[in-house]
């Protein structure tokens, strides 16, 4: 059983960047969808960015031009790299990998934005 660890959270000034990184044990990422999702207090989980096997890329309209995603199979990982930060990008951030039928999630790392 695939699992993943989030890390690289924590709190940042408006306009500052931040990057996420998603490690997994238990299984290889190659073949896997991945994606960042991030839930605010009182909001639903939304999906923030998310990348194929293949390396194609999909962003929320809210995050576009200035987050990226990307992912390095060799070390098994996946990363959203977070730049000029708005405080309503404050939420805890969850990485999901994907396959078929098997869904996998992190346990979340909090990033908070201050104006």
């Amino acid at each position: 059983q695939v699992q993943l660890m989030e890390s690289g959270g924590g709190s940042v000034q408006a306009g500052g960047s931040l990057r996420l990184s998603c490690a997994a044990s238990g299984g290889t990422l190659n073949m896997y969808y991945m994606a960042w999702y991030r839930q605010a207090p009182g909001n639903q989980r939304e999906l923030v960015a998310d990348i194929t096997s293949g390396g194609s890329t999909n962003y929320a309209d809210s995050v576009k031009g200035r987050f990226t995603i990307s992912r390095d199979n060799a070390r098994n990982a996946v990363y959203l790299q977070m730049n000029t930060l708005k405080p309503e990008d404050t939420a805890v951030y969850y990485c999901r990998a994907q396959w078929g039928f098997l869904n996998y999630w992190g346990q979340g790392t909090q990033v908070t934005v201050s104006s």
